[in-house]
């Protein structure tokens, strides 16, 4: 069963000041060269143990597949220093990724000294032409990158493509400058639990550290970058490799490595409670990677296909709460996201709210059973499906049980929207405007704002100046506290009611937008300093320069 983690990213993060410092088929036609280096050096033999082999000579064995390995692949393998400058009044670490490990100094800052934000991480070579593979989240926001090698050489370098969704970037430096010795990735889908898995990259800033653990389990779920953003769906990498070979901050953008020393994936987070390796980390499968480079690359982006639909799997008790039988299995469809594909195909969202154990679900959705010929019997599975099997502009067969009945929906895909895109925008409908970004409260969001449990409605993060919001007087958020690793704004307004109607979820709020038009009063039932008051907001054209 595929199981969806949440994460807590690999960066390491310091902030600076003027005075000093505190604080992932087949090979793909860009790694070629990789594998013409690969045939060319020597191989390792697969550590086997056999009950005839002397022990000192199996220790010794698994001592020289070990120590050829680290030879061959640690010059592949680089630190990526991250530098960016940020404003002197902003204290937040700028853009640059929010994680638990970021280390913001507890002292006075002077609004006349200039701020800096340092990120340290990993990356690997790629082709001879300079294209460095690495995490996202290492480079985002940054304003400079510098790339050390293992023999020493230090060389800035530019972002040549991003990837949010699969946290995957590719930087580049000048390939005359030094000498490149790209890794050989080979097909992921072929690793098994229990294989041999090893991590070379800089946990701590501590370059070309070699940590080695097995594959610990396969099609892990973790959330894609985007999924921070409050004014957009969640999205997920699915296919994740789990791994206890130890990887800490620092490792992030570094390789996961077979018995042959060949790549199969891309460190990236871990599961703790401290900070620190716990025993299970995570790694982008090097057949995503496969996929996604060689578009960065080329065109800078990469377009994933996109369905429109929020959802989880369904379980025994939701099929009992939908009247379905025991043994049905599926995903159950939550919430569609207005004027994506799935709700230009038809397919329905949950309309009706019941309690499971304790907790108020929705139900009443679509569930999906099948896409095309593959069986449907998670979420996981529709995500797994989605990024490994189709593509933008593809037409897929849904089939879904809908009041008890299947029906088969057909939906055209289109390219996953970024969190710029307004018509998937929480604040703006196809023609009206509100002016805020939010996000849905839960359970840990209620306990860091000591609300009572079971609260219900959206988080002001954020007013536009001028916007209709701001007109009506609602207010943002303006302190910034970190609830499970995500970073979230505490302080504005909390959104419980519009026009009456309970408003559970971001993307509720945007099918509510899209039923209105510009003129039209809206009646808002708010929580401010713990008190319930009622406001009215008269919605708005969005102007052209609004994103």
């Amino acid at each position: 069963m595929k199981t969806k983690i949440k994460l807590m990213s690999l960066v390491t993060i310091l902030v600076l000041f003027s005075s000093g410092c505190s604080g992932l088929n087949a090979l793909a036609p860009s790694n070629a060269e990789a594998a013409k280096q690969q045939q060319a050096a020597p191989t390792s033999t697969p550590l086997a143990l056999t009950e005839n082999a002397p022990q000192n000579g199996v220790i010794a064995a698994y001592e020289g597949t070990l120590e050829e390995i680290y030879q061959r692949v640690n010059p592949s393998v680089v630190n990526i220093r991250v530098v960016q400058k940020n404003s002197a009044a902003d204290s937040s670490g700028g853009n640059l990724p929010q994680s638990p490990f970021f280390n913001f100094p507890n002292q006075p800052q002077q609004p006349s000294v200039p701020q800096y934000s340092e990120g340290l991480g990993s990356g690997f070579v790629w082709d001879s032409e300079g294209h460095i593979v690495t995490n996202n989240h290492v480079v985002d926001g940054a304003d400079k990158i510098q790339v050390t090698f293992a023999d020493g050489t230090v060389l800035p370098a530019k972002l040549v493509g991003a990837d949010s969704y699969s946290d995957l970037a590719v930087i580049q430096v000048d390939p005359k400058l030094v000498q490149l010795q790209p890794i050989l990735a080979v097909d992921s889908n072929n690793v098994k639990v229990g294989q041999l898995a090893i991590a070379i990259g800089n946990p701590f800033g501590l370059s070309g550290t070699m940590t080695v653990g097995v594959v610990s389990a396969l099609e892990r779920t973790i959330p894609a970058g985007e999924s921070t953003n409050s004014q957009g769906p969640m999205y997920s990498i699915p296919d994740v490799i789990q791994t206890d070979a130890p990887i800490n901050p620092g490792n992030s953008g570094g390789v996961l490595l077979n018995d042959q020393g060949q790549l199969i994936g891309v460190t990236a987070a871990i599961e703790t409670t401290s900070g620190a390796n716990a025993g299970i980390g995570f790694a982008i499968p090097s057949a995503i990677v496969q996929r996604v480079v060689p578009a960065l690359i080329k065109n800078g982006s990469y377009q994933h296909p996109f369905l429109g639909i929020s959802g989880t799997t369904l379980t025994l008790d939701l099929a009992k709460a939908m009247n379905l039988p025991e043994n049905t299995h599926g995903a159950l469809v939550v919430e569609v996201i207005p004027n994506g594909p799935a709700d230009k195909a038809g397919i329905k969202g949950s309309d009706r709210q019941v309690k499971i154990d304790g907790q108020d679900v929705r139900v009443g959705g679509d569930v999906i059973i099948k896409i095309n010929d593959t069986v449907v019997q998670t979420m996981d599975d529709v995500i797994a499906y989605l990024s490994d099997h189709t593509e933008v502009g593809q037409t897929v067969k849904l089939t879904v049980l809908r009041d008890g009945k299947e029906k088969v929906l057909e939906v055209k895909l289109e390219a996953r929207p970024n969190s710029q895109n307004t018509q998937y925008n929480a604040t703006a409908s196809a023609g009206v405007w509100m002016g805020i970004s939010a996000v849905t409260l839960n359970a840990e969001i209620d306990k860091a704002l000591n609300l009572p449990d079971n609260t219900h409605g959206l988080l002001i993060q954020q007013v536009q100046s001028g916007s209709p919001a701001d007109e009506a007087g609602l207010r943002g958020g303006y302190k910034p506290i970190n609830v499970n690793g995500e970073q979230i704004l505490i302080g504005g307004d909390i959104l419980l009611k519009v026009d009456g109607k309970e408003i559970n979820s971001v993307a509720q709020l945007q099918r509510l937008l899209a039923e209105k038009q510009a003129g039209d009063q809206i009646a808002l039932t708010i929580m401010r300093d713990d008190q319930v008051q009622e406001v009215t907001l008269t919605l708005t054209e969005k102007p052209a320069q609004n994103p």
